[in-house]
């Protein structure tokens, strides 16, 4: 019988955590976001009363829209991953692009000029937004797709996503990078399924178990195995999690196997349908 191994040098691209990711958005565009309004904390407290206020308000201010810069950059990259997706129920960067404005037209009127916040403001919003640009302003889907089964998949491809993100969450202060890893490849198999179910919504019917219910028991497990490694560094515990995740990995990427068979099927059947009736055609 066939046996699936994971890892760095497996032949199946699919193991690789890497495979089909791109750099983040959110990256140090976005952090230095959170550095530039650091100054107006030293020009505040060397402000009068009206300027302290000012100052520290646009601190506060560019703060807040770095944070949601950088959330609505994550969203975007969420977004682009998936052949579905919702768009994002909050314009996390336009409402950065519109808050970085105001707090540099705030940090202006400390000067006590009229004009030149203003001016601030409008330069500060338009540079945002031609540096981070909008956010995704539609839904995506397949061609085809309609309202509902879109929705169907993007609900159950968000929950799934929410496991793994716990999951890897609750390994990495163990300081393991192996784990960390071994965790990865395990999250790349399942995402393979998910890419899977979004390119075919009939496939979610027999994919929602995998989805669900055993992803909720994988990050069910990952939080009892930190807690109890992290009372005591036991190799076997370690060893029963690495095998419970090459169980879980194997049944994904087997599973998966199944559906793209499946669909491959599926399509053999329509070009033998479509040439049976050409030859009838042509004999007619």
């Amino acid at each position: 019988m066939a046996e699936h191994y994971g890892g760095k040098y497996s032949p199946d691209a699919a193991d690789d955590p890497w495979q089909g990711r791109r750099r983040s958005r959110a990256g140090a565009r976005a952090n230095a976001l959170f550095i530039a309004p650091i100054p107006l904390v030293f020009r505040a407290f060397g402000s009068d009363p009206l300027g302290l206020f000012f100052n520290l308000a646009a601190f506060g201010l560019l703060m807040l829209a770095a944070w949601l810069t950088r959330e609505g950059l994550r969203a975007q990259d969420a977004y682009e991953a998936r052949a579905v997706a919702r768009r994002p129920a909050l314009p996390r960067k336009l409402l950065g692009a519109a808050l970085t404005g105001i707090g540099l037209g705030v940090a202006g009127l400390s000067g006590g000029d009229v004009v030149a916040p203003v001016i601030f403001t409008i330069l500060g919003t338009a540079l945002h937004v031609l540096a981070f640009g909008a956010d995704p302003l539609s839904d995506k889907g397949t061609p085809g797709l309609d309202r509902f089964d879109a929705d169907r998949i993007a609900r159950a491809v968000d929950e799934a996503e929410s496991y793994l993100t716990e999951m890897q969450a609750l390994v990495a202060p163990l300081g393991d990078r192996p784990l960390q890893a071994r965790v990865e490849a395990f999250a790349a198999t399942a995402r393979r399924m998910f890419r899977t179910v979004e390119s075919d919504p009939r496939d979610l019917t027999g994919a929602r178990r995998w989805l669900g219910v055993y992803l909720l028991g994988a990050r069910d497990a990952t939080d009892k195995f930190v807690a109890l490694y992290t009372r005591r560094r036991d190799k076997t515990v370690r060893d029963d999690y690495i095998a419970l995740l090459d169980d879980l990995e194997t049944g994904f990427a087997t599973r998966t196997e199944k559906m793209l068979l499946d669909d491959r099927s599926d399509l053999d059947i329509e070009i033998e349908v479509l040439r049976d009736r050409l030859a009838r055609e042509t004999l007619d």
